[in-house]
Formats: C-alpha cells, sequence, structure tokens
C-alpha cells in the first residue's frame, strides 16, 4: 500500500517537468515550431543595425551624386577644350594661308620693277641700248633680291666650301690658292642661311 501511494506522488511531482515540455514544443496550426518571441536586446540591436545600413546608403548615395557632378564637369572641360582647339586649327590654317599669300604678293611686288625694265629694254632696237637697258637691269637685281632677304655668293677668289659650291671643273695652276674659285660658271643663291641653288664654278687643286 505504501508502495502504490510513493509511485503516485512521484507521478505528480514529474509532471511541471512535462507541462514545460509541452510548452516548449508548441506547434503552430501547421504543424512548424511556434516562433519564439523577440526580446528588447535584439529588438535594438536590429534597429540599431538597420539605422547604420541607411546611414551608408546616404554616404553612399552622396558620393555617387558628387563623382557624377564631378564627371559631368570633367566633360564639359573636355567639349569646350576640344571646340577651342577646332577654333585655334582653322584660325591656324586660315593664318598660314595668309602669310604664303603676303609672301607672295610681296616677291611678285619686288620684282615688278624688274618686270618694267625689261619690257622698256625691249623697245630698244640698237644694240649698244640693249646692252645698257639690260646692265641697268641687273644693277638693280641685288636691291630686289635684298629687299627678299635673297643674296648671291659664288665669286672668282673667294675659297671653295663643298657646303655652297659645286665644283665641276678643276685647274692646275700655281697663280691660284689651293681650294681657290678661279671662275664661276653660275651664282649660288641663299635665302637667310638656306640654300636655294649651289654656285657652280671651277677650283684650283
Amino acid at each position: 500500500m505504501m508502495d502504490e501511494i510513493m509511485h503516485t506522488m512521484n507521478e505528480n511531482e514529474e509532471l511541471p517537468q512535462d507541462a514545460a515540455e509541452q510548452t516548449d514544443a508548441a506547434e503552430t496550426p501547421d504543424g512548424e515550431p511556434a516562433e519564439q518571441p523577440e526580446s528588447a536586446k535584439d529588438r535594438r540591436g536590429g534597429k540599431a543595425e538597420l539605422k547604420k545600413l541607411r546611414a551608408e546608403c546616404a554616404e553612399w548615395e552622396a558620393k555617387a551624386k558628387e563623382m557624377s557632378a564631378q564627371a559631368e564637369e570633367m566633360k564639359d572641360k573636355y567639349l569646350r577644350t576640344l571646340a577651342e582647339y577646332d577654333n585655334y586649327r582653322k584660325r591656324s590654317a586660315k593664318e598660314r594661308e595668309g602669310i604664303y599669300a603676303d609672301a607672295y604678293a610681296d616677291c611678285i611686288q619686288n620684282l615688278l620693277p624688274l618686270l618694267d625694265n625689261l619690257g622698256r629694254a625691249s623697245q630698244f632696237t640698237e644694240g649698244d641700248q640693249v646692252a645698257e637697258g639690260v646692265r641697268m637691269i641687273l644693277s638693280t637685281l641685288p636691291d630686289i633680291l635684298g629687299k627678299m632677304n635673297v643674296s648671291a655668293f659664288g665669286a672668282p677668289g673667294d675659297t671653295f666650301d663643298p657646303e655652297i659650291h659645286n665644283a665641276v671643273m678643276h685647274v692646275d695652276d700655281e697663280q691660284y690658292g689651293e681650294g681657290e674659285i678661279v671662275e664661276v660658271f653660275q651664282c649660288g643663291y641663299k635665302y637667310g642661311d638656306k640654300i636655294i641653288r649651289y654656285a657652280m664654278v671651277r677650283v684650283a687643286n
């Protein structure tokens, strides 16, 4: 009898544990375990993380807008530079054309007096008059060429210089010095330091 009473008491003492297990194992109507209520600490942590993410998103959005503005500014500068260069190229081409045209006009203008004198000389019929007219024309030629910065070179007695003279003949004669120009077949001309035509000469060995 006593044994049965003790057994009954033991079963009654184990009931709270079984009830707790049933509570822990509560299920939803569809058979899934019921979600446990979120603690206040977890809720605060989630809100802080969300706030942090929103702040980061706002920061990246601001940076994106700033970079977009910079890109737009660089594009505008590039387009303006491209337009300025195109204008400069067109202006330079036009200026070059103008320079060439002015140079040609100046050259022709300097040659016009020579053409006028040749026209007058062609009207002479006497040999002496023609010769005198040609001499007058030739006397004005150095001045005309000088206005165009063109000078003649190559004269008998000059020393041969392969940079400006072209020796087409040589002569052995002790009365001339080594490399002395004996005769000039064709004068040379240069524009400043640029050789236009080499002088054709005969040189003593």
